[in-house]
């Protein structure tokens, strides 16, 4: 058989021949700003890249399985725990949605033990569950050691062997830090208390993972990719740098650490995010000369998002957990929790539950994503996502270290004002729409009413510092807009806009179909038209219709032959007239006229809305 090439009759393209077209093909117009993505991490991603952008990246030698575990720990599977985070105070009750959960197909349970104090409320919590068969995991306790003391006399008491058993527990003193304003029993106090947690830990579990660092405080503030991983990695190194100084082995250490982030909407980049976590973390590893591998084996834990949820057109959170869950397991997560749906107003039930187990299950069951380890190795796009987040990332740890560690940068508040920064301009992104939240701040669903459903909220709203430490507020981006919306439930106003659509017909309607969504999501009712023949026919309409907002929805031509007509007929008689667009050359003269707003795609959305809300009354 001839040794032919496939395809040998076509021949190479050169990187200077694409570019050459891409350039043709733009007619003048900026590359980097039509074509080079500026990420809020910091670095750009090109339009496209090939083989050669990989020929530097020296982490792509090994094999999965292999330091720095960039591709994973696996080496003939993908496998991750379907864990479900219950948060039922009660034990009996917190019991039955995990025996539910178990049944259906989860493999891992976290607990909140504010409530279990006694070694019977740790039997009723554990009643028919066989804790050697899944891992079990504590997630909120005011003394850890005590909650493993308890779960261990539990175990052997129902015949289970305790070396045997796998968990964890979310001990991370930094997130109580950044949480409550100050230290949990004082920053030396609480390294004490890490301390004596791995010393029983290593005695009585040696399997268990007891130290929990939660990127997802960091993500759920509004940081970027890079924030949220750097300072992980920094908060880890400080911990591992204070229980190394009181004696412990690096390796004892490092084995019972969980990074815990949490997966947001950028896809490709989350993917990247976990990746680039397993080569940082090894070269972290290296420099305290590890007496085992086990040492550069992270395990990483994600959760959704909270940050990028909303309380409107919540099923759109279905979405988002889908992908988000994607992202987490094609990275080789090692355990994923999906956030019910509707937590966002109201308290977990069967059914969210349910649907959140049912999106790993499908994954799983049905995609086979536990099937490929690191089906993302290669790529051209992810790999050099994953170097640069893993260079920006490993430059913040560095100056971090600079700072004298991660206790003291949040002591400081270095690392609360640096993310705060990334917040406010990602809120400013959502308030001009540059970053969309479906069926929020864009798109409504414009019969959809909310505020009867909210029972509940799972959004932290941090205020003033209790401590010394800055808290870094929790919140959702989606949160000024709802409450937009909400404040016009609850007035029991629902103020009208009638949009004046005129003329050519793809302008009205583009501009018509802008206005009803930069008014739908501030609740207002839209009264949308087909076209009129004139300005006063438009007038007329608007006044029969009683509304108290019209938007001139027209072609900037357009705009010149019907503005005064229209403002003529309609000033004093309306609460606001309102033109869709920018006509630049024209804003003082339409101004004259008595236009009194101007919406278009650069508009802040939420400063304008916001003025609207008091102008039709609407208290915030």
């Amino acid at each position: 058989m001839e040794d032919n090439k496939l395809f040998s009759e076509f021949p190479p393209v050169s990187t200077e021949q694409w570019e050459e077209v891409i350039n043709k093909d733009l007619k003048g117009a900026d590359y980097e700003k039509k074509l080079v993505w500026k990420t809020i991490e910091g670095f750009k991603v090109k339009p496209y890249y090939r083989a050669e952008d990989l020929q530097n990246l020296e982490y792509l030698d090994s094999n999965p399985g292999q330091i720095p575990y960039t591709r994973g720990k696996h080496t003939d599977n993908n496998v991750w725990d379907i864990r479900q985070d219950i948060t039922e105070k009660d034990p009996a009750k917190a019991n039955a949605v995990a025996l539910e959960a178990l049944k259906r197909g989860a493999t891992s349970l976290a607990f909140c033990m504010k409530n279990v104090a006694t070694e019977a409320d740790m039997e009723t919590l554990l009643k028919g569950i066989y804790v050697d068969a899944i891992k079990i995991n504590f997630n909120c306790s005011d003394n850890y050691v005590k909650t493993l003391q308890l779960f261990a006399v539990v175990a052997k008491k129902n015949g289970f062997e305790t070396e045997k058993l796998e968990g964890s527990c979310n001990f991370d003193m930094y997130r109580y830090a950044l949480t409550h304003g100050d230290f949990h029993r004082g920053e030396e106090g609480d390294y004490n208390a890490a301390s004596e947690l791995l010393a029983y830990a290593k005695d009585n579990l040696p399997n268990f993972k007891v130290f929990t660092i939660n990127g997802n405080v960091i993500h759920n503030a509004g940081s970027n990719i890079v924030q949220e991983l750097g300072f992980t990695l920094s908060a880890a190194n400080d911990l591992m740098a204070h229980l190394t100084d009181k004696g412990h082995r690096v390796e004892d250490v490092a084995k019972r650490m969980v990074f815990s982030f949490a997966t947001g909407s950028t896809y490709f980049m989350e993917i990247a995010k976990i990746r680039a976590a397993r080569l940082l973390w090894s070269k972290i590893v290296e420099q305290y000369k590890p007496g085992c591998d086990c040492a550069y084996k992270v395990f990483i834990h994600t959760s959704s998002s909270r940050w990028n949820k909303s309380i409107y057109d919540p099923y759109v959170n279905m979405l988002r957990t889908t992908t988000e869950t994607m992202s987490a397991a094609i990275a080789g997560a090692d355990s994923i929790s999906v956030a019910p749906f509707d937590t966002t107003y109201k308290e977990a039930d069967e059914f969210g539950y349910r649907i959140a187990r049912n999106q790993q299950i499908l994954l799983k069951e049905e995609s086979y994503l536990d099937k490929i380890v690191d089906p993302a190795a290669g790529s051209y796009y992810i790999e050099n996502l994953t170097n640069s987040i893993a260079q920006y990332a490993w430059e913040l740890f560095l100056t971090v270290e600079g700072k004298g560690g991660f206790g003291k940068a949040i002591t400081e508040g270095y690392v609360q004002n640096e993310v705060e920064k990334i917040a406010a301009q990602r809120d400013m992104d959502i308030a001009t729409r540059k970053t969309t939240i479906l069926g929020t701040n864009q798109y409504p669903n414009l019969t959809e009413s909310m505020g009867d459903k909210i029972t509940s909220s799972d959004c932290c709203q941090c205020q003033a510092s209790d401590g010394p430490i800055k808290k870094l507020r929790q919140y959702r981006g989606a949160e000024p807009f709802e409450h937009l919306r909400l404040a016009t439930e609850k007035s029991g106003k629902k103020p009208k806009v009638f949009l004046l659509t005129y003329g050519n017909l793809a302008m009205r309607k583009a501009r018509s179909g802008f206005a009803t969504n930069f008014f739908g999501v501030a609740g207002y009712q839209i009264i949308d038209n087909p076209g009129f023949k004139s300005a006063d026919e438009g007038v007329k309409a608007a006044l029969e219709s009683k509304a108290e907002i019209v938007v001139m929805c027209s072609s900037d031509d357009e705009y010149a032959e019907i503005a005064e007509t229209v403002c003529q007929g309609l000033k004093g008689k309306v609460k606001s007239i309102v033109l869709a667009g920018y006509p630049k050359e024209q804003i003082e003269t339409y101004k004259g006229y008595g236009v009194d707003e101007f919406i278009h795609v650069k508009t802040n959305v939420l400063q304008s809305l916001t003025a609207f809300q008091k102008l039709m009354g609407i208290s915030l």
